[in-house]
């Protein structure tokens, strides 16, 4: 394995706890599905912008000036960063859920899903139809192409890589699919984007959105990027000041307003604007990386945790395709005979190695894979090494077989 340093400076790498055993130990990071560590470069970007606190788009004077010039540079960075065309839209708000939700408001018919989303992207959709998936990706999307053929739909909305497994998807294949047969593709990319780079335009998606928290800045900033004719369509997501252009009280008591296109359309309110420029910065330091580094890095880190599992009997790594060659950060895992919890909490308490455990917000996809008690993830970044595959490794063994010892006795 080559991974022997950082690709780049994460904030707490040096953060320590006292263990049950009273050894103080620096914690080990493997849970960036979750919340990845913010970039040191993205909070001196913040601390750059703090100092003006002040109105954004409705204020006169300089700092004001300032705030406004900064939020909508941020909108630029990320229009360029997802390579955007010319008439997509970038609208802002919470995170992935929250501009999957705002897309849900707006889309303007049925909406085809696979059965292996994360929550955020199975539950808003109002009319949506939801397909298994196949054995392989190349007879998932045979199946999907049969759905749409049968039937239409508006959109095809489909996670670009497992928050369970890792496992990517083909966003280009699946977006010719899906334009194809008359529908609109949109990529929940909160674990693709971290880790690889998408260009919207050259794939063909319509509609990407991402995560703040996910991609190396402070919590609180979302993005929905895409085309803006349904966006501008539907009636605002959040309907309040900035989101119009006239308000009027009617003579029956009614009112009569006139709405903004996107994105001020579904931005009512005063913006998170340190969310929006942490977001931005973020995706500047990424765009900064070699793509290739990062992938390398990602497999590194990745095959050694998988190589590593597969040596400790009795323990299985989560797949849901037999032939999908291509895995972000992300490995899932059970233990026979131990809770998922129990496996998170020996290791946090006893070795300071951070991971999650339960059912990610995949509930249908865990059932698939069998786990119906949820699994272990680990999940690696920018700022993962050698060292730190290894110490969790040691630790994991460690716990397996005190685990083990204990309910054999």
């Amino acid at each position: 394995m080559t991974v022997t340093t950082p690709l780049a400076a994460v904030l707490g790498s040096d953060h320590t706890v006292r263990c049950s055993d009273g050894i103080v130990r620096c914690t080990l990071d493997l849970d960036y599905a979750a919340s990845a560590p913010a970039l040191a470069a993205v909070v001196e970007r913040v601390q750059e912008v703090v100092p003006f606190s002040a109105s954004v788009h409705r204020g006169a004077g300089h700092k004001s000036a300032v705030c406004t010039e900064a939020y909508e540079a941020a909108r630029r960075t990320v229009h360029a960063f997802c390579g955007a065309d010319d008439e997509d839209v970038v609208i802002f708000g919470r995170n992935t859920t929250d501009a999957l939700n705002l897309l849900a408001h707006s889309v303007p018919g049925d909406v085809v899903v696979l059965d292996v989303e994360h929550h955020a992207n199975l539950l808003p959709w109002r009319r949506r139809r939801v397909v298994r998936t196949e054995r392989t990706i190349t007879a998932t999307l045979a199946r999907l192409d049969a759905v749409l053929s049968a039937k239409p739909a508006a959109l095809l909305a489909v996670t670009g890589a497992s928050n369970v497994t890792g496992e990517v998807l083909p966003i280009a294949d699946l977006a010719a699919l899906a334009h194809r047969h008359g529908a609109r593709i949109l990529v929940d990319g909160a674990q693709l984007v971290p880790h690889r780079r998408v260009d919207i335009t050259a794939a063909g998606v319509d509609y990407l959105a991402f995560s703040g928290h996910k991609l190396y800045a402070p919590f609180g900033a979302g993005v929905l990027v895409g085309r803006r004719d349904w966006l501008d369509a539907a009636d605002p997501y959040l309907a309040g000041g900035g989101a119009t252009s006239g308000v009027s009280v009617l003579a029956d008591g009614d009112v009569d307003t006139h709405w903004f296109p996107a994105p001020a359309r579904h931005e009512g309110g005063t913006p998170n604007l340190l969310g929006a420029v942490a977001l931005a910065a973020a995706c500047d330091e990424i765009a900064r990386l070699d793509p290739a580094a990062v992938a390398a890095h990602d497999r590194a880190a990745t095959d050694a945790v998988v190589r590593g599992l597969t040596r400790l009997g009795g323990v299985r790594v989560l797949r849901v395709w037999d032939d999908s060659d291509d895995v972000v950060g992300i490995v899932s895992f059970t233990v026979d005979g131990v809770a998922p919890t129990v496996v998170a909490d020996v290791l946090a308490r006893d070795h300071a190695v951070a991971v999650r455990a339960g059912k990610f917000c995949a509930h249908p996809l865990l059932a698939r894979l069998g786990a119906d008690d949820g699994a272990v993830r680990v999940s690696v970044g920018l700022g993962t090494t050698s060292a730190h595959v290894e110490a969790f490794l040691d630790a994991l063994t460690v716990t397996c077989l005190s685990l083990r010892a204990g309910v054999a006795a």
